[in-house]
C-alpha cells in the first residue's frame, strides 16, 4: 500500500470520526435552542410521581400496583416478564400518565425499590458504563460513515456520472436505514441495552437524526471529494499534456534538423542544383521550407488538427524522402474525402514515416513500399518489414509520445500490428461533426 493510498484511508478515517462526534454530541444542542423540547422534558418530570404499593400480576400477565389508599397503577406486562416481577411484590416506583392509551391513569415508569431493596435494572442487565457506552455509540457511527465513505467516494479510474451519484446514493440511504434499526439504544424503562428494532417503539428521533445527519454529511462530502479530484486531475492532464506536446516538439526538431537530417537535404538539394533540375530544387526548397514551417508551428499544438493538413505536411515530408531515394520508395496515399474533416493529434504522422524509412532496407531492386489510408474511422500507416542487416534498436520514443498525446487527447490509444512481413499502425479518428 503506497503513502497517498494510507493518506487517502487517514483522511477517510478521520472524516468518519468527525461525522460520530458531531452526530453524536449535536443533537443535544437541541435542548438549548429549543426551549419547547425542553419545557416538554420539564413538563413530563413535573407530572411524574412516586408511588408505593403491592403487585397483583393478573393471568394475562398484566399488573396493578395497589397502594395503602387502595388506587391502582398500571403495570405494563413487558415490564413484568423483562424485571421478572411477581405477584405481592412490595414496589416503590416513579409513576406518570399513560402516554401511549391516553386514559389518563397512572402507569408505574421506573421502579426504585424493590421487596425494601433499592432496584437497580442496569446491574440485571449488565449494563456497561456510561463511558463505555457513549465510546460504543461512537464507534458504530464511525463504522456507518466509514462504510458509506466508501460506497461514496468512488475508484480514481471511474468516471462519476448524475447515474453512479443517484445508485450510490440509494445504496447509501438502505444501507443507512438497515443501520438505524441495527442501532445500539438504551430502554428507558429497564436500562437494558437493545437494539431499535428490539424496542416497543421504533420511532426513536435521535437515532434518525443521527442516521440522517451521517448518510447527508457523507454525500456532499463525496461530491466536493471527487469535484475537487477531477478539478486536480484536469490540472494534471493540461500539465501532462505541456509537457508532452513539449517533449513531442523537441523529438520532432530533433528529428528532424539534425545534422544527419540537415545534410541529408543538402545533399539531394545540391543534386538537383547540379543536375541544374531548376523545377525540381525550387520545388524541393519549398517542401522542405513548408515541412519545418508546420513542425514549427504544431509541435507544441494541444489542440487537435484536421486530417487534410496532416495529410498535406506528409505529403510534403513523404517528397523528400522520393527525392532522396529517387526511385527506390514509394508512398501510396488512400484517403478518403469523408475523413478529411475527422481530426488526430498533430504529428502523429511524422514519427511513424520516419522510423519505417529508418530500420528498413531500402535498395533500387526492391523498392520500399509505405501505404497510408483510412479506413473505419482510422488512419493506418502500413510499411513492409526489411530488417537491416546491422539492425538498429530504436528507443520507442515515437510511438510512446503519439500513444500518450492520444491518451491524453483523444482518451484513447493508437493499435499497432506487427507480423515478420508488415508492421502496421492505426491511429484513430475523431469525427468532430458527431
Amino acid at each position: 500500500m503506497n503513502v497517498r493510498r494510507k493518506s487517502s484511508w487517514l483522511s477517510f478515517l478521520l472524516v468518519a470520526v468527525a461525522i460520530s462526534l458531531i452526530a453524536n454530541f449535536s443533537y443535544l444542542l437541541l435542548l438549548v435552542v429549543n426551549p419547547s423540547e425542553t419545557n416538554f422534558l420539564q413538563r413530563d418530570k413535573a407530572e411524574e410521581q412516586q408511588v408505593a404499593g403491592r403487585l397483583s400480576v393478573s393471568v394475562d400477565g398484566y399488573g396493578y400496583l395497589i397502594t395503602e389508599a387502595g388506587d391502582s397503577v398500571y403495570v405494563e406486562r413487558r415490564m413484568i416478564r423483562q424485571l421478572e416481577l411477581k405477584t405481592g411484590d412490595e414496589i416503590e416506583a416513579e409513576a406518570g400518565l399513560q402516554d401511549y392509551y391516553k386514559s389518563g391513569h397512572l402507569s408505574v415508569k421506573k421502579i426504585l425499590i424493590h421487596n425494601g431493596a433499592p432496584f437497580d435494572a442496569a446491574a440485571m442487565y449488565n449494563r456497561p458504563h456510561r463511558t463505555q457506552e457513549m465510546i460504543f455509540q461512537i464507534m458504530y457511527y464511525i463504522l456507518i460513515a466509514l462504510i458509506l465513505l466508501l460506497i461514496n467516494i468512488p475508484r480514481k479510474k471511474q468516471s462519476q456520472t448524475w447515474r453512479t451519484f443517484a445508485e450510490r446514493a440509494i445504496l447509501s440511504v438502505l444501507i443507512t436505514v438497515v443501520a438505524y434499526f441495527l442501532a445500539p439504544v438504551v430502554n428507558y424503562r429497564t436500562d437494558e441495552m437493545i437494539l431499535v428494532y428490539q424496542g416497543r417503539n421504533l420511532i426513536n428521533f435521535v437515532v434518525m437524526l443521527k442516521c440522517l445527519f451521517s448518510v447527508v454529511v457523507v454525500l456532499l462530502y463525496s461530491q466536493i471529494y471527487i469535484l475537487t479530484y477531477q478539478r486536480q486531475q484536469v490540472v494534471l492532464e493540461n500539465e501532462q499534456l505541456k509537457n508532452e506536446n513539449l517533449t513531442t516538439r523537441y523529438n520532432m526538431l530533433v528529428s528532424q534538423i539534425n545534422p544527419h537530417f540537415f545534410f541529408n537535404s543538402l545533399n539531394s538539394l545540391s543534386m538537383l542544383v547540379r543536375e541544374k533540375d531548376n523545377r525540381r530544387a525550387l520545388e524541393y526548397i519549398d517542401q522542405l521550407s513548408y515541412t519545418f514551417r508546420y513542425i514549427t508551428q504544431n509541435g507544441n499544438n494541444s489542440e487537435l488538427v484536421a486530417l487534410r493538413d496532416e495529410m498535406q505536411f506528409a505529403e510534403a515530408y513523404c517528397y523528400l524522402f522520393r527525392i532522396r531515394y529517387a526511385d527506390k520508395i514509394f508512398f501510396d496515399f488512400e484517403i478518403a474525402e469523408e475523413y478529411m474533416d475527422w481530426r488526430l493529434p498533430a504529428l502523429s504522422i511524422q514519427p511513424l514515416i520516419g522510423n519505417a524509412v529508418k530500420h528498413n532496407t531500402i535498395t533500387a531492386k526492391n523498392p520500399f513500399h509505405v501505404r497510408i489510408y483510412t479506413e473505419d474511422g482510422c488512419l493506418i500507416v502500413a510499411n513492409e518489414r526489411r530488417p537491416l542487416l546491422e539492425e538498429q534498436v530504436g528507443t520507442g520514443t515515437g510511438l510512446e509520445n503519439i500513444r500518450s498525446r492520444y491518451a491524453l487527447m483523444l482518451g484513447c490509444d493508437i493499435e499497432v500490428v506487427q507480423s515478420d512481413k508488415e508492421f502496421v499502425v492505426k491511429l484513430p479518428l475523431k469525427n468532430m461533426i458527431a
